[in-house]
């Protein structure tokens, strides 16, 4: 029955000349496919349809010769809209029927054209209803039936006391399901590093005390976030109105693993997400307080017109002359010694034998102007670094290691600047540690085309004696339509890789993120340096 229905709606056309219509009686009906075939180019072929006004029309367009543009007539066989312009393959189209429309036409392009046109949907306003609301978390929705009968929600915020936030429960897909909330805020409530990537606007059930935003996460997911409750509504900029949510965010009342332990207030600390199935982040599984030294001292420039902090980790019984030791610069000195507990990661893999022992400077930002200057692909900062750091850790130290034992590590923008850097000044840093690197960074008035420049260097450049570690988060997408971390990082691997470098990349399921690149810091030092079966770190994902 079905197929000859369809053969009843196939058409085949043979046309001489423009303007000739599909027949009498002959109608696109929804779901039926109508063939159109061996159409001579510059010629029409107009399939009239039946909608009212209102009526929510879409459709689909496959060319197997040639080439369509689709268009919507009016009974006088005017054009109305234009829906797909010069499509060679395929393309979907949809429409809301007006007073005028009555028919589709193709027209044929320079070589003519045949194919198969659907019209799949045809829905009248009254049919066209939002899906009734229905919620992932079988916690939120069985609150949502307690409020719809009269209940309270007193039962929901007990249980989640009781059990801590987010909420986790198992998605029908088989992923985590985290379902974060918050009670009691006036007008808003944003989640401050959700595991989309962005900042999320939590979402009101009904008119109760319960704010709620449901997220599906991979089983190794590792993150931190805030609350932000009633943020301010200023008449700012859009970026004053983002920063806006500064001003409330602090960490989630009901969550039981806030960080850092030492938090001045709950707007100074965060709260974590650590599922079962999240990697070891190697060197802290002992946080004790590392048993080394610090040698502080303030690194003046002329050629960079500022003066920064640097301080130097050197491990207990640290020996300048063995050959094994290793040299590790850090970008975002003071937040690799807070956030990332660099000195005493370093001293729990070198006590464990699976990294040498390893001297660690870490490199401050004078101001954050500075720092959005200085790292983002900057000649002069490269070569000050080369050439003046350098000499000064040497004269401090006794310590100069050939530039195989020497490394560059920072994320975001100290990313991009362990790559640069490195790249513009081999002969003195031989390896990289990038986490989170912003490659999408570009100077200003790059057009887009000169995206990613790193990748473009490396591709149009000699290679460089260079090894690297790359990492990146899967939350770390773009939204606003340009590639974001993930992407340029994937591309900058693939780039490195086709030019011969030595490059270990590693993603996480986390995001932009202190508490993820803790455990990347060692990842990549193991990756570069590792002693023994601990140094084998899982290659590039596709």
């Amino acid at each position: 029955m079905r197929k000859a229905l369809e053969a009843l709606y196939t058409l085949a056309f043979v046309l001489l000349s423009g303007g000739v219509s599909a027949g009498e009686g002959i109608r696109l009906v929804p779901g039926l496919p109508t063939i159109v075939e061996a159409v001579a180019p510059g010629a029409t072929v107009t399939l009239p349809f039946e909608a009212a006004p209102g009526d929510y029309l879409r459709g689909r367009l496959d060319v197997s010769v040639g080439s369509f543009a689709l268009e919507v007539v009016g009974k006088d066989g005017k054009p109305w809209r234009r829906l797909l312009d010069d499509i060679g393959l395929s393309g979907d189209f949809q429409f809301v029927a007006g007073d005028a429309p009555s028919a589709l036409r193709l027209v044929a392009g320079p070589d003519g054209g045949a194919g198969r046109l659907t019209l799949a949907t045809r829905l009248s306003p009254a049919e066209q209803r939002p899906p009734a609301i229905g919620h992932d978390s079988p916690a939120i929705a069985g609150v949502a039936a307690t409020i719809a009968t009269g209940g309270t929600t007193d039962a929901f915020w007990s249980h989640a006391g009781e059990v801590g936030t987010p909420l986790i429960e198992r998605a029908e897909d088989g992923k985590t399901l985290l379902t974060f909330v918050y009670r009691g805020a006036r007008r808003n409530v944003r989640l401050v590093g959700a595991p989309s990537g962005d900042h999320e606007w939590l979402d009101r059930l009904d008119n109760s005390d319960i704010w709620f935003k449901s997220f599906r996460v991979p089983p190794e997911t590792r993150f931190s976030y805030q609350l932000a409750p009633d943020v301010p509504e200023l008449p700012g900029s859009a970026r004053e109105r983002r920063l806006a949510l500064l001003a409330t965010a602090a960490a989630d009342p009901l969550n039981a693993a806030p960080w850092p332990d030492d938090a001045s207030d709950r707007f100074n600390a965060k709260s974590t997400v650590t599922l079962a199935a999240a990697p070891v982040q190697p060197g802290m599984e002992n946080t004790a307080a590392p048993t080394g030294e610090f040698i502080r001292f303030r690194f003046a420039s002329d050629r960079l017109g500022n003066t920064r902090n640097i301080a130097i980790y050197r491990p207990r019984h640290f020996d300048p002359t063995d050959p094994d030791a290793l040299l590790l610069l850090v970008f975002d000195g003071r937040s690799y010694q807070r956030e990332v507990p660099t000195p005493t990661i370093l001293d729990a893999l070198v006590a464990a034998n699976r990294l040498p022992s390893t001297l660690a400077v870490f490199i401050d930002n004078p101001d954050q102007a500075a720092r959005s200057r200085e790292l983002p692909d900057n000649a002069i900062f490269a070569d000050v670094l080369a050439d003046d750091l350098m000499p000064e850790i040497r004269r401090r130290t006794g310590f100069s290691p050939p530039p195989g034992r020497t490394a560059l590590a920072g994320s975001s923008y100290g990313g991009l600047a362990s790559m640069t850097v490195a790249l513009r000044r081999p002969e003195v840093f031989g390896n990289v540690l990038s986490l989170s690197g912003s490659y999408w960074w570009s100077p200003p008035g790059t057009p887009a085309a000169g995206a990613n420049i790193v990748a473009r260097r490396v591709a149009t450049t000699s290679r460089r004696p260079v090894r690297v570690f790359l990492s990146a988060g899967l939350f770390e997408r773009e939204h606003g339509g340009a590639d974001g971390i993930l992407e340029t990082n994937r591309h900058l691997r693939d780039v490195l890789t086709a030019r011969g470098y030595e490059v270990t990349a590693r993603e996480y399921a986390g995001g932009h993120d202190y508490f993820v690149w803790r455990g990347a810091l060692a990842d990549g030092l193991l990756a570069l340096f590792g002693r023994g079966s601990a140094s084998q770190i899982i290659k590039d994902k596709p």
